[in-house]
């Protein structure tokens, strides 16, 4: 009975596995298995998102609303030449992405499916400047780019097809039908995109990507560790990650100062700076002979200027 069970957990495991879509998650080189298409995700995305905006309160602070419209565009432009460049230039159409800041005191941001990035007024007291704001914003711009909706909705497919199999109902009936019906019944019972729990594996991983998309971009990742000892301080400091989807404060910033390396080559990159180059310190002190150059040379201008001012 029990090599019965398992055989049968096997071949289900196996379908399943071949029935989805295996992709590399950019920047990690994760691979994964996705259950739902991204036709299927924007279109429930954008109806969330539709939603949503029509019932948000879009912020009147036209300076704060033109910052986060001006940093998500910047990483935006980044991850799309980013995702071009490393030959995934068809990932790119399934991003439409709209900025906008929200009148809400509550410290948080979010990203659906297909670029769609709100951002609460309560947070930017917190992320104080634009460059801890491109982390936040990288950190959810990451999330979608990963595809973790899709990589989370697959997961409760799996659990449907599991207790269906637990109770016998898994028939000769085509897989695709079934799994459509069964992604309807998650959207219908309340999956949504802006309240979403990722598990701590896809958190952490939104925490590397996002490190890396806003050093593309040209903003400092070493901002990042003081963001999140503010964000730690104002949560009262998360040192406990067992029954929560995130890590905890201590953990992710350890992480992230061992992912600072690799980010500020994107950094230096994007400012123009070697990677290799290790500036020395330059000496103070001039010899006689460049002392007496420098004497000539505002001699010589000196006197130019003199004859220019007689003509």
């Amino acid at each position: 009975m029990r090599k019965a069970k398992f055989l049968l957990i096997t071949f289900v495991v196996a379908l399943l596995s071949a029935c989805g879509t295996t992709r590399t998650v950019p920047i990690t080189g994760r691979k994964q298995n996705l259950l739902v298409s991204d036709a299927q995700i924007l279109n429930l995305s954008n109806q969330e998102y539709t939603k949503y905006m029509s019932s948000a309160k879009k912020s009147t602070n036209s300076t704060n609303t033109a910052m986060v419209k001006r940093v998500g565009t910047r990483l935006a432009n980044a991850v799309e030449n980013y995702l071009r460049s490393h030959n995934m230039a068809n990932e790119v159409k399934n991003f439409s992405w709209e900025f906008n800041l929200v009148k809400d005191n509550n410290v948080n941001a979010f990203c659906m499916p297909g670029g769609k990035i709100v951002v609460y007024e309560g947070l930017l007291p917190v992320t104080q400047d634009e460059s801890s704001l491109a982390i936040v914003l990288g950190h959810e711009i990451a999330h979608a780019v990963a595809k973790h909706s899709a990589e989370q909705m697959s997961k409760q497919i799996r659990q449907q097809y599991g207790m269906q199999i637990g109770a016998g109902i898994l028939g000769a009936a085509g897989v695709g039908s079934d799994m459509t019906s069964i992604a309807a019944t998650i959207a219908q019972y309340g999956f949504s995109f802006r309240n979403l729990k990722y598990s701590r594996d896809n958190e952490s991983e939104a925490d590397h990507m996002g490190l890396i998309f806003a050093a593309m971009a040209g903003y400092d990742p070493r901002v990042a560790v003081t963001f999140w000892q503010r964000m730690a301080a104002k949560s009262g400091g998360n040192q406990n990650d067992m029954f929560s989807d995130h890590p905890s404060d201590a953990k992710r910033i350890a992480a992230i100062k061992t992912e600072l390396p690799e980010a500020l080559k994107y950094y230096n990159a994007a400012k123009g700076i070697s990677n290799n180059s290790t500036p020395t310190k330059r000496s103070t002190k001039k010899t006689s002979s460049q002392k007496n150059t420098r004497k000539q040379v505002k001699s010589v201008s000196a006197e130019s200027l003199y004859k220019n001012m007689k003509k």
